[in-house]
């Protein structure tokens, strides 16, 4: 009778003797141990080398010690590597202490390959082999680590002596289990599918030999003949849910304590297996290839970057490619060897489980397939086009309440299309589901529009990628912005929105220098006068920095725009952004605040009655020289006033600490004031000097669009700023 073991035996010896001489060897690391296991671990590693009648006290109470502390905090490596040498050698130790001990090996790190190697080195026969329960007990353990270990080389190249246990019936369960989950193409070999086929014959078609059957049939389902898979098979399900969330657990605890990411990232050279099959809702397919021949390679076998990259010309697709979504190696394979019906296969499959949604027979959670779909765009930075036709007929059946955050995340990879068309496939249709007139759901919808805003700014930076239609569709994007924040900014006139609506603005100013939308008879490429006017008179201090410092980006941006097309005429937005440009500049530093007498001044639309009105109010209730025009100055604004003060009031005491003062300004500070303070025995200061230092003081303390917007605008200013 033809055995397992004999097949393969000395091929078994050969693949060790070859993983101990060129196997990877384990990175040197320092001593990782916790002081708390190392104690009871310590008096158990001397207690084991002594018979039981000679310890003089019991080692039972010790070893409940150890493992309640390694199911409490788990074990670290070099107590791991201890306890497996332990385990794996020959001691006085009995079976209930040592199998005690092997459920709670609970790593709470990576396990080394040499932790894997050492226990697979003790399974078997032999006088100094662990008992059978032992063994049965570490191949379970190896079971719920695999997917923890370092790397999957000692088990792919100790195979053959996993291979050889399934002769044994007390092992033969999990060894199956085990190499059902370490199988590969080039494990697949005609004499050891003709030893299963001969061993499920004589254990009576055994349920964990019939499944590993069916791992070889998903491999060569040509040579698998009669009907050995058609019978009973083990499912081959995680041993220990309870065990597995207890080890997730430990290792999320000690990933935290280290300061580092609970999880570890997925390897982008293997294919993703779901670790807990039957436990989760996600339906995606996984990677499965059935179709192989002799000369191709399945992704299956890919293990590293440099099979990937040698086998790249014959790797062979999946069977759905839908698996995509979830497998960042499928995504790779699929940028470098583009296919032209890989996108298409995906959608029919998205579109089928779409249709199921409508119909209400869907057996995956909406959730699920979203989230795997916006896994799929983060990786790839794009929305294929036929995954965007799927994504507009989506929004239509969506009720926009399930995964609203995971679908405006996933819009925000919108390419750049026809804004129209755009416009009428998917925001359109996405604005009527999430747009409740809330504030919260517009303030989704900015923040939806500013992202997306903001890759395809990015895309027209790409070489190449400035076209007249991008520019075309990026100022309309940002003419139906506006509604938006115009809406906004009176709705909700916190300082939150305008810093909402101050991001997106400010990321539109870096496209000013743009001289398509400039010219653009369609686009409005400023922002609406209302609307900086509405910031500029906010009660935020940073919010009216902010808003002057959109001003500037914008004035800069037109300026080369203008320089560099040849643009030898006025474009019909210039005279608008002078407006509101020279209106700001009046109320802060030339004292004409709501003036329409200078050109390009619009008196910052508020209409002259009311001026009038408010000039003879002021002039009615104003003790100290404060009248309209320089309300808004530096000295008098709401927002700045105080700085300025607080400037004023630093440079007193600096002088009052080197010369003496014999009197302080009592403010706000005006030019005459100044100069009667100088004739008094006060500060000597110029208004000029007044003005460029309260503009200084600004900006160290993080108002730095003042600064700018008046630098760049005032000629004095701008003269200073060169000659220095």
């Amino acid at each position: 009778m033809m055995s397992v073991a004999s097949v393969s035996a000395e091929e078994g010896t050969r693949e060790t003797q070859r993983y101990t001489s060129t196997g990877p060897q384990t990175a040197s690391r320092l001593p990782d141990t916790s002081p708390e296991i190392q104690e009871p671990l310590s008096d158990i590693l001397r207690a084991s080398k002594l018979p039981a009648k000679q310890r003089g006290v019991k080692i039972k109470p010790t070893v409940e010690s150890l493992a309640s502390l390694a199911y409490d905090q788990g074990l670290l490596p070099t107590d791991l590597n201890e306890l497996i040498d332990l385990i794996t050698t020959p001691s006085y130790l009995d079976q209930a202490s040592l199998s005690a001990l092997v459920r709670n090996l609970y790593p709470a790190t990576s396990v080394s390959g040499d932790v894997v190697i050492k226990v697979i080195g003790s399974l078997g026969h032999g006088k100094l082999k662990p008992s059978l329960n032992i063994q049965a007990a570490l191949l379970k353990w190896l079971i719920m680590i695999q997917y923890v270990v370092e790397n999957q080389t000692p088990f792919l190249r100790t195979y053959p002596v996993l291979f050889n246990l399934l002769d044994t019936a007390a092992l033969r369960p999990y060894a199956c289990h085990l190499l059902a989950l370490i199988t590969r193409r080039r494990h697949v070999r005609p004499y050891r599918i003709q030893s299963l086929l001969l061993l499920s014959r004589q254990t009576g078609n055994d349920p964990a030999l019939t499944g590993l059957l069916r791992v070889y049939k998903d491999y060569y389902p040509e040579i698998i003949v009669g009907d050995a898979t058609r019978g009973r098979a083990s499912a081959f399900k995680y041993p220990d849910l309870q065990w597995r969330e207890r080890l997730d657990e430990i290792r999320r605890d000690h990933a935290q304590r280290r300061a580092s990411r609970s999880e570890a990232p997925l390897d982008a050279f293997r294919v993703v297996r779901h670790r807990l099959k039957g436990t989760g809702n996600l339906s995606i397919p996984e990677v499965h290839t059935s179709r192989a021949t002799e000369n191709s390679v399945t992704l299956e076998e890919i293990e590293n970057v440099d099979g990937f990259v040698k086998n790249l010309e014959k790797l062979e697709l999946p069977n759905q490619l839908i698996a995509i979504l979830n497998d960042p190696l499928l995504q790779k394979l699929l940028l470098l060897r583009p296919q032209a019906d890989a996108h298409v296969r995906a959608c029919n499959w998205l579109n089928s489980y779409m249709q199921d949604l409508v119909a209400g027979d869907g057996d995956a959670q909406l959730l699920d397939i979203l989230n795997a779909l916006k896994s799929y765009v983060t990786a790839t930075k794009d929305i294929p086009p036929i995954f965007l036709a799927f994504l507009s007929e989506f929004v239509h059946a969506w009720d926009g309440l399930v995964g609203r955050e995971v679908v405006l995340d996933i819009l925000t990879y919108t390419p750049l299309v026809n804004f129209q068309e755009l416009m009428s496939n998917i925001i359109q249709p996405l604005e009527r589901t999430i747009l409740d007139g809330t504030t919260h759901s517009q303030h989704q919808m900015l923040d939806f529009f500013t992202r997306l805003f903001r890759r395809w700014t990015v895309y027209l930076a790409a070489p190449g990628g400035k076209t007249p239609q991008g520019s075309e569709s990026i100022a309309q994007l940002i003419a139906h912005v506006n509604q938006l924040c115009l809406t906004l900014i009176q709705t909700s006139p916190t300082v939150s929105t305008q810093g909402k609506v101050l991001d997106f603005y400010y990321q539109a100013s870096t496209l000013s220098s743009d001289a398509h939308i400039l010219t653009n008879p369609r686009a409005s490429a400023v922002p609406p006068a209302t609307l900086i006017y509405n910031l500029f008179f906010a009660a935020s201090p940073t919010t009216v920095s902010r808003a002057c410092s959109v001003v500037a980006k914008y004035k800069e941006g037109f300026q080369v725009a203008m320089r560099e097309a040849h643009i030898g005429y006025t474009p019909k937005h210039i005279p608008a952004f002078n407006g509101f440009l020279m209106d700001m500049c009046n109320c802060l530093w030339r004292q004409r605040a709501l003036s329409d007498q200078d050109a390009n001044a619009s008196g910052c639309l508020v209409s002259r009655p009311a001026v009038d009105l408010m000039t003879s109010y002021i002039a009615n209730v104003s003790t100290g020289g404060m009248t309209l025009a320089n309300l808004f100055s530096l000295s008098y604004s709401p927002v700045f006033s105080l700085f300025a003060i607080s400037f004023l009031r630093d440079l007193e005491e600096a002088e009052e600490e080197e010369q003496g003062l014999e009197v302080r300004h009592a403010g706000p500070v005006s030019k005459n004031s100044l100069r009667e303070l100088a004739n008094k025995g006060g500060l000597d200061l110029s208004w000029d000097e007044y003005r460029r230092g309260v503009l200084d003081y600004l900006d160290e303390h993080g108002m730095h669009g003042v600064k700018h917007l008046l630098s760049i605008t005032i000629g004095a200013l701008r003269q200073a700023q060169s000659t220095q």
